[in-house]
Parts: structure tokens; C-alpha cells; sequence
């Protein structure tokens, strides 16, 4: 084998051993430090400390295929604990009984509005459209099956308090879990994502706020230029072009919702791979700004997912080396990448103490989350794997496909309940 490639095989190596080792300490660190300022004398997540004022809130539901689940979220969110909000449903298009629902709704709950479009354009469309419609300047945002924590919006005021803070990611905790793929999801839900947002909350700049749970001013999303619809992701696109205009986006985990998640390998296949075109469609967008110097604090944000694009196709090629080699395929002395031996052992023991961590850190918002942690230990293998292939399918999609003026949505797969 020659030099070269044996020295490039090497280094990918490390990298796809590496970058996870690194990345997790950092998380790791980051939320022990959120913790520590934030959580340390935090009164529990059902008792916010009042306010002088509760500012008026509009809570923007986007509907498609709801027909379902709308009655009950509509209904969870019209009840929740806040003096003064009213709730906007936008009825996209939908093509089942979604817009009978919400009729009826309407007509029993005095604090909703319906709005119907008449052919389906897109989440970030429906939002848009919501947001002219809404009377008050804070907005909060959630999916039309997710059911609103009571004492939610108590906490995102709260947050709001503060007049550079433009949006908010709330906190979505899994109801559904009947499946091996729903509970590694709760221990994913908890271990990581809570945790790399609480990180990314300390160290400056959020990557992107959750769209099933989120919060905005009006005034930052005019600054902003509002939710654009040939986003893939909207909620990604508009975190980043929020703090490129200069406003706070921040992670509030007593903003709580329960959502319904992917129970199948199609379906989770499906969301993940919508996610990592997504995350491409940004790595693109803010390319300019970014070696502009635009946005230099959001460089490592940036830099950090441009890194994971990188690990996922050095981690396709070392698996794919070391596959041929363990069928005696491969070119004679090819390293066994395979066998990480004491890289494997050292990221067992780097994640069992990030997964204790991220759980005690999440344990005031669910009871018997550490029941889950069983199922945490899997992510690893299952979800590192599916972040690197929806990845490198997602990169060749996204640069060969024509941008679309406005991006629709289907119903995703909400598991069994």
C-alpha cells in the first residue's frame, strides 16, 4: 500500500474515533456548565416565579393531516396556565378532515382562531401567515400532535424578560414508546440533543431551535426576514438567520411539549435524512456571511457541523475499508478500522458518564428517565450510523436538486401510541 494512503487511512481514523470523543466531553462540559448557572437554584419546572408582567402571548399551531391529533393539542393549548394568549390554527391544505376539526374546534373554544389555505405551501408559509395574523409580538410556535406543558409558556416569558433574547427552543420530551427505535429516541431526546443545547446556550450561538417547540419576537423575525419558505428546514434556517441579525437564540428546558416520534425505520429514516438536507441547505446559505465575517461568532457552530459532514463520509470510507478487509478484500496492510480497540473502550467510557450527566440534568422534567438508559447506551452504534448515511445521501441530493420556491410537507410517522 502506498505511504500516502496509508497515512490518509490513518487519519481518518482518528478523525472518525476522534471527533465523537471530543465532540462529547465538549456537550458534556457545556451542560454541567448550563447547570451550574442556570439550573443550580431553578425552581421546579411546575412552579415559575412570577413575573411583574405577563406579556400577551400567540400560540401558532400549523396544520396538515391533523385530523387526528389536532383536537387534542388544540385543546391541551387553549388550557394552558397563562393570563392573557390566544391560539391560531393554520389549516394547510389539508387534505383529510383536518379543516372539519378545526371548525368545530373553533366553535367550542373561545380563545381560537382558524385560518385555512387553500392548497398546501409549506410549514414556514403557514407560519408566516399565522405570524401577520397573531395580535401579540410574542409568538410560540408548536407542531399540530405535540400537547403543550401547562406551565410552558410561564417560562418562555420568562426567558423573554431579557430584550436581546429574539427566539427560543423549548424542550420536546417523547410520549410515545412502544418500539426499541421510540425508546432509544428518549434516552437520544435526553442524552444529546438537551444536552448539546444546553452546551451551545453557554457557549454562545444555538445551531437550531426544535420546530416542534419554539418561541419568537415579532420585531426578530421581521430583522430576520421571517420563515422562509424554500427551506427545507425551517426551524434551522431561521435560528441562524435570527443570530446573523444580531439577536440571542437560547435553549429553555422548562418549556416543555410531548411529541410524537418516528417507530419505524422508514420513518425515522425519512425525518433524519430531512434533518441532514437541511443542515446542508444552511452549510450553504450562510457560506457568504460566514467568510464575509458577518456572523464570526457563529463560525463554530459552523464549522462544527461542517466537521460532522466531514466524519460521516471518513467514517463511510473507513467502514467501507475495513469491510473489504475482513473479507480479505482489501489491500495488504490496510488498517483493521473495524476493530477500534482502545478507541472503542475509551468512547464507552466517555459516553456511559455523558448519558448519566444529560439524565440527571433532565430528571425534574420526566420521571424514571434513567429507566431509558439502557436503551442510551445504543445510540452510538444506531444513531452515529444513521447520522452518517442520511448525510451522505443527504449532501449529493441537496446539490444536484433544483431549489424550490416553496417547500411542502408531508405527515411524518408518529409511531404507536
Amino acid at each position: 500500500m502506498h505511504p500516502a494512503v496509508d497515512w490518509v487511512l490513518a487519519a481518518m481514523g482518528v478523525f472518525v474515533f476522534g471527533y465523537p470523543f471530543i465532540g462529547g466531553w465538549y456537550w458534556t462540559a457545556g451542560g454541567l456548565l448550563f447547570y451550574a448557572v442556570h439550573q443550580w437554584r431553578m425552581a421546579p419546572a411546575d412552579q415559575p416565579p412570577p413575573l411583574d408582567h405577563w406579556p400577551p402571548i400567540s400560540i401558532l399551531v400549523p396544520c396538515y393531516n391533523e385530523g387526528e391529533n389536532a383536537e387534542e393539542t388544540l385543546a391541551i393549548a387553549a388550557a394552558v396556565d397563562y393570563p392573557e394568549f390566544e391560539v391560531i390554527a393554520i389549516n394547510d391544505g389539508s387534505g383529510d378532515n383536518t379543516a372539519e376539526v378545526l371548525e368545530r374546534l373553533a366553535g367550542r373554544i373561545p380563545n381560537l382562531r382558524v385560518v385555512h389555505l387553500a392548497t398546501n405551501r409549506g410549514k414556514a408559509t403557514a407560519l408566516n401567515t399565522g405570524a401577520l395574523l397573531a395580535r401579540h409580538e410574542l409568538l410560540v410556535c408548536i407542531d399540530g400532535d405535540a400537547l403543550l406543558d401547562s406551565h410552558a409558556l410561564r417560562w418562555i416569558a420568562r426567558a423573554f424578560r431579557h430584550p436581546d433574547v429574539g427566539g427560543l427552543g423549548g424542550n420536546p420530551r417523547i410520549r410515545n414508546r412502544t418500539t426499541v427505535l421510540g425508546r432509544m429516541q428518549v434516552g437520544e431526546y435526553a442524552s444529546i440533543i438537551g444536552l448539546i443545547r444546553r452546551a451551545q446556550t453557554m457557549y454562545g450561538r444555538l445551531f437550531t431551535v426544535s420546530g416542534v417547540i419554539c418561541a419568537f419576537r415579532k420585531r426578530a423575525l421581521d430583522d430576520a426576514g421571517w420563515w422562509s419558505p424554500r427551506t427545507i428546514t425551517e426551524d434551522i434556517d431561521v435560528t441562524w438567520r435570527l443570530q446573523v441579525a444580531g439577536w440571542r437564540v437560547i435553549y429553555e428546558p422548562n418549556a416543555v411539549v410531548w411529541i410524537l416520534t418516528p417507530e419505524t425505520l422508514r420513518g425515522l429514516w425519512r425525518q433524519r435524512l430531512r434533518w441532514a438536507e437541511g443542515g446542508f441547505q444552511m452549510l450553504q446559505a450562510f457560506f457568504r456571511p460566514m467568510i464575509a465575517g458577518r456572523a464570526p461568532s457563529m463560525a463554530p457552530a459552523y464549522l462544527n457541523y461542517l466537521a460532522g459532514v466531514l466524519w460521516s463520509y471518513s467514517a463511510l470510507v473507513t467502514i467501507g475499508v475495513g469491510l473489504l478487509r475482513s473479507l480479505g478484500l482489501g489491500p495488504p496492510g490496510s488498517p483493521r478500522v473495524l476493530v477500534p480497540e482502545w478507541w472503542g473502550l475509551t468512547l464507552i467510557l466517555t459516553y456511559l458518564p455523558q448519558a448519566l450527566i444529560s439524565h440527571f440534568l433532565d430528571r425534574r422534567y420526566e420521571r424514571g428517565i434513567l429507566r431509558s438508559v439502557f436503551w442510551v447506551i445504543w445510540y452510538p452504534l444506531a444513531f452515529w450510523v444513521l447520522s452518517a448515511l442520511t448525510t451522505v445521501v443527504a449532501v449529493p441530493r441537496v446539490l444536484t436538486q433544483p431549489r424550490k420556491e416553496h417547500t411542502t410537507w408531508v405527515s411524518p410517522d408518529r409511531g404507536l401510541r
